[in-house]
């Protein structure tokens, strides 16, 4: 308790507190009345600061206060990981001495008072790690003229960052990181002089960089991560000699890499993944000798691989995965003895796996990655010297020849992925010396033999897949001993034998594919197999058990065997027998004409049900009402690439491409999403409970040979952006082919414009929601565009939103090029069946399709949704063309009168009439005229969050 002297000084405090920001009469006492105060205002559940004691008279020895050993006075308060929850008190404004306040790593709330920065002798501010939350007001920054670094990091503060940040001139590092924060980056921030660190990532920022940035002489760490900053790096930053980290990754910067990062010698750290950066890598970036990480990955860079990277003999991290790179490794990349992780993944690299890479030079590396590229040869024994790897894939290539045995020496092996390529020869026995393997996938070779009963070995596995080889003999019973066996697919093989009973042991199994093979006897008995589907273990004649619907035969006694040699002599006590001859031809004839008539009967079963079943299977078909639970045994029969019927699966991701789970139907009607010129959409679940769509494409006589359609779909497949939806797989056959998909759950844009429930179906899209639609739509066809692939049927059914986070995602791009030619008339037909989107040059063949036919039927869309009209509308003696329509209102100045009614004026007709001004120059009638779609990006980023002096669109 407060003795009454206090009390009353704290309750004069409290009431004056309002008024003080400096006590007129500074004592001893106000640093603990400023304690006291703040205590009162937190929780402590940890009972942290339980030394905070109001009677004594100086508050130096108390938990997390240190003081001026000379004044007494409070000069530094370090609450870091108390738990404190609550608010920041005014309490904190009595400390008149304070150089450092951390309170980080608590749970305090609400917002921050502005008067905390104008302490007079603050040099250290750090809040990050808690919940404060509202916006940082703009006199925050106005009075800081000592602070030195601040930290609000890891908050839920939103709204704009202030301007007046960069009126913080003594200020040296600034860290807002994973906040909320919008809008563009404070256009003072480069007057900061003496800032040597500057971190904004995680937040959602917008528009480009401000200039200025070549005046940061003493900027040493730039971190832009994961917002949404466009336009090109600024050729500025070169000029900022000292830095030696810079991290502009997942944002939207775009144009080519600037020659003047080759002045950056001393930076160590360069991370751009995850943006739309396109031209060649530069030779001048192996001038930054002191690179140890460099990731360019998930752009759209081209051309080949700069020889000079060989030059960066500190990197330890080289990844340039995802992009659109061509021609073999340079060699002098194995001058790089530093390097721990490689990535050269989703590029087009040719020629055989260079020799290089598994020299002993590499001595460090941990992970390297050269899947789905079109590398050749086979894989060199020496790859067992590289003794420290943990992650190697080498997935979608063309490799050859053996796996190699020198693999069992890799003991610190987690993930080896050697899938999708040609390799022959047998699964060597000295794996089994890869003791940490975690994953092991070989699927989609040539591989034979047997599998090896050393496997045991490799007590960590979690994920075997072996499927669609040529692997013979019995699944090994060793295989029960993995005990942490999560996914097993070994489907699509020649396994035989009957399933070892000790597998029902492994108690952490998820999926156990063994369909397709010839297994027989009795499936094991409890554990997952209680639960396996059907199509998880269908394709295997002689296999019974529950799941299969088919009974195993029970246990029989021995036949009677009786000896045609035997006499009518018997031995003394024994039976002589009563039919004589007679028994000896039923025993020997009669047993053969029953063997042989079974044997006919059979086989005439087998004839009439295989005949029912290819009825079953061609009705089905044209019936889209194969079902989820069958769908392997129909579409999957017999073993890839042994007949000309069977079928192909492909995954390009790590998703269980087992279809075989719960009792959805796989092209079942009630699973209909909807139907396009292409075919019909399906959706289905995933046994982890993972939805996907099925598209059924109906354009089988028109689709290209196996080879060039898989091609091109694996081209689609590598495409990855948040605005599109992600190509999961395939399926060929020659008169099937099924693409397999992201599931989008929130429908189409057509059904929410037009067919909502109530009459009023577009009322639910509010302006934002349709400005953030129209932005992405255009995000994902600039994607789209800087891979070099035309979309070719952009319409609002093929736009889907997503139930959760409300951005749009453009599906059915590029499957005009599955055609074996693109025929304008098919076009225009088949796959343009919208009418309205189409550009006037699909009926001209002198005019050559290109990437703005897409931006045509992008104008026709963004006009949609901004009136929410459809393209075309019949009405009772009229057609009413929308771009037509639009034009006309603009030239007589009603164009306002075109915007939907369902928005009811709540709208900015500052955004809304650029927008339609746009999606006039979009359907220009003249391709040349209309804007590329990562202009039009920009122009609607400038609509959103318009510069100063930015001309109105017209």
């Amino acid at each position: 308790m407060l003795n009454m002297r206090r009390l009353l000084v704290l309750l004069c405090f409290l009431s004056l507190a309002p008024l003080l920001v400096k006590p007129l009469n500074p004592s001893l006492n106000d640093d603990v009345l400023g304690l006291i105060v703040f205590k009162a205002d937190v929780q402590d559940p940890k009972g942290k600061l339980a030394s905070w004691d109001e009677d004594e008279d100086i508050a130096c020895g108390w938990e997390g206060v240190k003081c001026n050993p000379r004044s007494n006075r409070v000069v530094e308060l370090n609450l870091d990981g108390f738990s404190l929850s609550g608010h920041l008190g005014r309490g904190l404004l009595q400390l008149q001495s304070l150089r450092k306040l951390s309170l980080a790593n608590n749970n305090l709330t609400g917002s921050i008072n502005p008067n905390i920065a104008r302490l007079d002798n603050l040099r250290v501010l750090d809040l990050s790690g808690n919940s404060l939350s509202g916006t940082i007001p703009d006199e925050f920054f106005q009075q800081c003229s000592s602070l030195r670094s601040i930290s609000m990091a890891d908050n839920k503060f939103s709204g704009k960052i202030p301007e007046s940040l960069g009126s913080c001139s003594t200020l040296a590092s600034v860290d807002l990181s994973f906040n909320q924060f919008s809008g563009s980056l404070p256009a003072g921030i480069w007057s900061l002089s003496a800032l040597r660190m500057l971190d904004l990532s995680g937040n959602s920022l917008e528009g480009e960089i401000p200039e200025g940035i070549e005046g940061m002489k003493n900027l040493r760490a730039l971190n832009l991560k994961g917002n949404r900053i466009t336009g090109s790096i600024p050729g500025g930053i070169g000029s900022c000699l000292l830095l030696r980290s810079i991290d502009l990754s997942e944002n939207s910067f775009s144009g080519s890499l600037p020659g003047t990062l080759q002045q950056l010698t001393l930076c160590h750290n360069l991370d751009l993944h995850g943006n739309a950066l396109s031209g060649e890598i530069p030779e001048s970036i192996g001038q930054i000798e002191a690179l140890e990480t460099l990731d360019l990955s998930a752009n759209a860079f081209s051309g080949k691989l700069p020889s000079s990277l060989g030059n960066l003999v500190s990197l330890q991290v080289l990844n340039v995965s995802g992009n659109s790179l061509v021609g073999p490794l340079p060699v002098s990349l194995g001058s790089l003895k530093n390097l721990q992780v490689a990535g050269f993944s989703q590029n087009s690299f040719t020629g055989d796996l260079p020799h290089w890479i598994f020299k002993s030079s590499f001595q460090k590396l941990r992970a390297l990655d050269l899947s789905s590229n079109s590398f050749s040869g086979q894989i060199q024994s020496d790859i067992g010297d590289f003794t420290g790897l943990q992650f190697l894939n080498m997935s979608n290539n063309s490799l050859t020849g053996p796996v190699p045995t020198s693999i069992g020496r890799l003991k610190t092996m987690d993930v080896l992925d050697l899938s999708d390529n040609w390799l022959n020869g047998s699964i060597p026995s000295e794996i089994a010396g890869a003791t940490s393997l975690k994953e092991l996938r070989l699927q989609r070779n040539e591989l034979a033999g047997n599998i090896p009963a050393s496997i045991e070995k490799c007590s960590s596995l979690t994920t075997l897949i072996l499927s669609q080889n040529h692997l013979g003999g019995p699944i090994p019973s060793s295989m029960s001993k993995l005990g942490n066996l999560q996914i097993v697919d070994l489907s699509y093989n020649s396994l035989s034998g009957t399933l070892p009973k000790q597998l029902a042991n492994l108690a952490h199994l998820i999926t156990f594919n063994i369909s397709h093979n010839q297994l027989q006897g009795q499936l094991p008995l409890g554990g997952f197999f209680n639960i396996i589907s059907s199509s998880s273990v269908g394709g295997n004649p002689s296999l019974c058990g529950s799941p299969l619907n088919r009974s195993c035969p029970g246990v029989l006694p021995k036949p009677i065997v009786l000896n045609p040699n035997s006499t009518v002599d018997s031995t003394p006590g024994s039976l002589p027998p009563p039919l004589g001859h007679k028994r000896i031809i039923l025993s020997i004839s009669a047993l053969i004409a029953i063997g042989a008539a079974a044997v006919i009967v059979i086989g005439v079963i087998a004839i009439t049900v295989l005949n029912l079943r290819v009825r079953s299977i061609s009705v089905s078909r044209s019936a889209a009402a194969l079902t989820l639970s069958g769908a392997v045994d129909e579409l999957f029969s017999g073993s890839p690439g042994t007949d000309a019927n069977s079928g192909k699966l492909v995954m390009f991701s790590s998703m269980d491409p087992d279809f075989s789970t719960g009792a959805h139907a796989l092209l079942n009607k009630d699973c209909e999403l909807g139907r396009g010129g292409f075919g019909a959409v399906y959706r289905t679940v995933l046994r982890d409970g993972h939805p996907i769509a099925i598209k059924k494409l109906t354009v089988s006589s028109l689709v290209k040979s196996q080879d060039e359609f898989e091609r091109e779909v694996r081209k689609l497949g590598k495409v990855r952006h948040s605005n599109l939806v992600a190509l999961e797989g395939y399926y060929w056959t020659p008169s099937l082919q099924l693409l397999i998909s992201e599931f989008v759950s929130g429908g189409s844009l057509y059904k929410h414009l037009h067919e909502a429930s109530g009459g009023n179906a577009n009322s639910s899209l509010s302006w934002n929601d349709r400005f953030n639609i129209i932005l992405g739509t255009a995000k994902g066809l600039a994607h789209l565009h800087q891979m070099n692939i035309i979309h070719y049927n952009i319409k609002s059914s093929n736009v889907l939103l997503d139930s959760f986070s409300g951005e749009p995602k453009v599906a059915d791009f590029g499957l005009a090029r599955l055609l074996p030619m693109l025929d304008r008339y098919v076009l225009s037909s088949k796959i343009q069946s919208a009418l309205g989107y189409m550009a006037p040059e699909f009926a001209c063949r002198t005019v050559k399709i290109t990437e703005k036919c897409d931006v045509y039927g992008f104008g026709v869309l963004a006009l949609e949704i901004v009136t929410g009209k459809r393209p075309v509308e019949y009405m009772e003696d009229d057609v009413v063309v929308l771009c037509e329509m639009v034009r006309g209102a603009l030239e007589e100045g009603r164009v306002e009168e075109c915007v939907d009614k369902a928005l009811n004026d709540s709208y900015p007709p500052e955004e809304a009439i650029p927008v339609m001004k746009l999606g006039l120059i979009c359907t220009s009638q003249v391709p040349s005229n209309r804007p590329d779609m990562a202009e039009v990006v920009n122009i609607l980023e400038l609509i959103r969050c318009p510069s100063e002096g930015q001309e109105e669109l017209v």
